[in-house]
């Protein structure tokens, strides 16, 4: 997660002071709309972080639930040897 966050920071900060040297600002403005932007590029990556693992998670959880299932059913058809 930290990783995530650090990173998120990194793309903040680029794409306000790339944003900002493209529109010829000077240094203080570029600094402080690079700060601005790694903190909300942080946040906002954190938060789809954890958006996307907890999607992966939810995943994960309905397969196992489905092949539970699917067990369950193999073995209450081999007790009943009924065939399909």
């Amino acid at each position: 997660m930290k990783f995530i966050f650090i990173s998120g920071g990194l793309i903040g900060f680029l794409t306000a002071a790339v944003t900002d040297w493209y529109m010829d600002r000077g240094p203080d403005r570029i600094f402080f709309d690079g700060a601005a932007g790694c903190l909300i590029g942080a946040l906002l990556l954190k938060w789809f972080w954890g958006v996307v693992i907890r999607g992966v998670r939810e995943t994960y959880i309905a397969k196992q639930a489905a092949a539970a299932q699917v067990e369950a059913a193999k073995r209450a058809q081999a007790k009943t040897g009924i065939t399909v």
